[in-house]
This record gives structure tokens, sequence and C-alpha cells, in this order.
């Protein structure tokens, strides 16, 4: 055995997090926890994942409820496409008469990548697969001292190959959750506890000061700005809803009355007058002209919301109707209480809970 990994698992054996997926070898309730963890931190995944189990057992259950149940549940952990994913793959896995127990075929479930099928091979079925996610490309890349950047496809091959070289014969899944809870306890991506870690010795980062330096990554992304204008249409106890289409942010989630103003600089989005938009009829596709009476309240403006990549500048308008207005298509009049029924954006949630109360 490698003398890293001797390391790591006695590490793990005094230092090893109790979590309840870790108590159970369900491949159901190890699936849902991945599928949970991909975006989430633990302590808040760990409830979603009680709700879960709590609501759907079993594969069967998840299986037979529809999409905007699930989505209504994954409320507020974000990335939504998971829930649907996840919804998506509870279907396939109850028309077969098992859960898949290979690597190759749990990985062609979907929203299930090579890190997440790794994962459940290993903890569920016990198979010795070596499972890469950011906290072993973190750990490994200081110890070993390895400069290859960590998202490009030349250093996700180099670390696939590393940690299944590392992998201890018949201990996949402590191997597996050790160099989790190592990246995510000790060999922090900030102030990591260098000082008292057990891999002094061997780290080629902390032997030469570059532990700041590594893991090494290509260039970023660029970040988007986005201006949201939402108009809180309530007329006589109904509100004005709509479901977003594909290609886009919040695929299938539910939300008001919607402007957008994509603008190339943050002063161009923060200085947008929103009468520009009343003034010009375009601007309201479907709130014909007479029909645009009512009171209008700005309830809340400038609400900052960050998604990967993207920030987000959202206004939020209360506009109220003595008697409705005609609608663009796609758009609903649904009972004022019955917002909880639908599964929306968090940040929509928040623009919401701006709302005075007694007005929600």
């Amino acid at each position: 055995m490698h003398h890293f990994t001797t390391l790591l698992l006695e590490w793990f054996a005094q230092n090893s997090r109790s979590l309840p997926w870790r108590e159970t070898n369900d491949p159901y309730a190890i699936w849902l926890s991945e599928i949970i963890l991909q975006q989430t931190r633990v302590q808040q995944g760990m409830d979603y994942w009680y709700r879960f189990m709590q609501r759907w057992p079993d594969i069967e259950s998840l299986a037979r409820s529809s999409e905007d149940e699930v989505l209504r549940m994954w409320q507020g952990l974000g990335y939504y496409s998971r829930a649907r994913h996840l919804h998506a793959a509870a279907r396939q896995i109850a028309s077969m008469s098992h859960f898949p127990d290979t690597y190759g075929e749990i990985r062609q479930l979907k929203g299930v990548g090579d890190y997440t099928a790794a994962a459940i091979a290993s903890f569920a079925f016990g198979l010795p697969v070596a499972a890469v996610d950011g906290n072993v490309y973190r750990v490994l890349s200081r110890v070993f001292g390895i400069v290859t950047p960590i998202n490009g496809s030349e250093g996700k091959k180099e670390f696939a190959a590393l940690a299944q070289s590392l992998l201890p014969s018949g201990r996949s899944a402590d191997f597996n959750q050790a160099m989790m809870d190592f990246g995510s306890l000790q060999c922090t991506p900030k102030s990591p506890a260098c000082t008292m870690c057990c891999m002094q010795e061997l780290c080629v980062a902390y032997r030469e000061n570059r532990v700041g330096e590594l893991p090494v990554k290509l260039h970023k992304v660029k970040v988007t700005r986005r201006r949201l204008i939402y108009f809180y249409l309530r007329c006589n106890g109904y509100i004005a809803i709509h479901q977003r289409g594909e290609g886009d942010i919040w695929q299938g989630l539910w939300e008001p009355y919607l402007v957008e103003r994509p603008a190339e600089s943050i002063d161009a989005i923060v200085n947008l007058d929103v009468q520009d938009i009343l003034n010009n009829p375009d601007n309201l596709d479907g709130l014909h002209h007479g029909e645009k009476n009512g009171v209008l309240t700005l309830v809340a403006s400038g609400v900052k919301h960050v998604l990967t990549h993207r920030v987000l500048i959202a206004d939020f308008y209360l506009w109220q109707f003595a008697e409705r207005p005609s609608l663009p298509q796609g758009y609903i009049w649904i009972p004022e209480a019955d917002i909880t029924h639908y599964a929306i954006p968090r940040l929509v949630q928040r623009l919401l809970d701006f709302l005075p109360f007694g007005e929600r």
C-alpha cells in the first residue's frame, strides 16, 4: 500500500464524518445523497436528503411522483437540472429489475458523471473505482506537486490514473470517503491546516511553500450580468405567473411577469430606469393599451443574486389591478395562496419575502 494511502486511512479512522448515507448500503439512499451533494454543502444537503427519504423512501415512489413535485421539494438548493435528472433517473431505474450495480450501468443514469458513478459504485457495491472530485484534485495536486491544470483533459486523465493507483485493495469506499473528508476538513481550498497535517513530510506544496498555487486551473469562464424586472400582477386574490422554458436558467420553474434587459456593463444595469419600460408599449408584450392601468409599487430594487458564471440584478414591482389585464402567451392566473404549490427560483422567493406582512 502506498504511504500516502496508509496515512490517509489512518487520518480517516480518527476524523471521519458521521453521515447518514454512510450507515447504509442501500444504493438508492447513496445515489440520492450524491446527486444532492453535487453542488451543495453537506450540512444543507443533509436536510434535503432526510426530506426526500421521508417523502420518497424508495426508488419506485420517487419514480411515480411528478417532476413538479420533485422541483418543489428541491426548492432552495439551486442547480435545478439536478432535480430534473434525479427524477428522470428514478424512472430509468424503476424500469429495470434492480438498481444498476456496475460502474458502466450507473454511469448511464441521467445526471450521473464519472465521479458520481464511481462514488455510488464504491459506496454501495464495493467496486474498486476511485472517485475524483474537487477535493481529490486539490489534495493530490498539493501532496504530489502536480501543476497540470485540473480542468483540462490531460489533467483529468492524470489525476484519475493517480487516484486509481492509490486505491487500496478491498477498501475503495473507505479511500474515497477519506479523500472527501480530508479535502473538506484538512486540505481545504483556503487556509488549510498544514501545520497539523499528517501529510507534511510527503506534501510537495507544503515543502515548497506553494499551497496557495495549487491546484492549477485554466482561465475562468467570463461572468455575465443580467437585469431582471419582475412585475407581481395581482387582481382580486389572483396573481399571474409563467413557467420558464428550456435553454436558460431555472428551466421548468415558475415566476411572475418578467421583463429582462441585458446590459454590457454593471453601470448600464444599475442605472436602467423602469419608466423607460413602462412608457414603451412594445416592452410589455401582452399587456395591451387600455389595460396598463392599476397601481404600481416598487417593493425591492437592485437585489443581487449570484449564480455560476452569472450575476443577476432584480427589481420587484407589485402591480395591482381592479380588472384582470390580458396576459402574454404562457402566463396564467392562479389563486395567490396557491403559489406554494409551484416550484419557484430562490431569487423569486427572496423577492416575495419583500412583500409587506399580510400581502403575501
